[in-house]
């Protein structure tokens, strides 16, 4: 088990020449599950790149993936796992079939229970800070024990500490970590920022939560 919390780096904006630099900051920090939204200039090549810099040592994966031809055109890019602002069961059970790990984005129990019955095993409440902690400790007493969450969107260093003890597994953070044109020594100490914050809220990542991100590859965690 990682002593870290689970953390997906959101670098949405993000150029393939910017991506060296940024994601050795992020490394450097100690964060090492890192998506690339699809609607950032050149998405898949700023995948691929990210796969040649970190090999195994990161989890790389694409995000606002909506379509099937979406989903296949990240395998092939390399990502190890897409994330969708929402449930849509094809994308879902078309990224099952292609081998990779699928983060769909839901509000309420049915659209989650839905996802789960597609095959989903990790979700994320979006936006959370529309819905707090208080809707994730609710719905945890109905959903399945091995349906996890991840809160994502206005959740960052200064608003973690409500999230403690809410049932989340791991937090998604974009702009406060980066934002186009932030300069890669910005992104390192806001990274070291938000890890000290999320420490001390949010449980240390199980192996089995990064498996769902990688999938084929449960023994498998970045170091840390």
């Amino acid at each position: 088990m990682s002593k870290n919390p689970l953390i997906i780096a959101i670098l949405r904006g993000i150029r393939p020449s910017e991506v060296d630099a940024v994601v050795d900051a992020l490394i450097d920090a100690g964060i090492r599950v890192i998506e690339v939204p699809l609607n950032s200039p050149e998405p898949l090549l700023s995948i691929e790149r990210l796969r040649q810099r970190c090999g195994s040592d990161c989890v790389i994966g694409a995000g606002t993936v909506l379509n099937r031809d979406a989903v296949e055109s990240c395998a092939r890019s390399g990502a190890e796992f897409i994330v969708a602002p929402n449930v849509d069961v094809i994308v879902i059970s078309h990224a099952i079939a292609c081998g990779l790990g699928v983060v769909p984005g839901f509000a309420s129990a049915s659209e989650a229970l839905t996802a789960y019955a597609a095959g989903a095993r990790l979700i994320k409440l979006f936006p959370a800070a529309s819905y707090g902690p208080a809707h994730v400790r609710a719905l945890r007493s109905v959903f399945p024990p091995e349906l996890q969450i991840i809160a994502v969107g206005g959740v960052g260093a200064a608003t973690l500490p409500a999230w403690r003890d809410s049932g989340i597994v791991g937090i998604g953070v974009g702009s406060e970590l980066y934002r186009p044109g932030m300069s890669a020594a910005d992104v390192g100490r806001r990274a070291s920022t938000l890890l000290e914050a999320a420490t001390a809220s949010l449980p240390a990542t199980d192996p089995r939560w990064l498996a769902l991100l990688r999938p084929g590859s449960a023994a498998a965690s970045p170091a840390s």
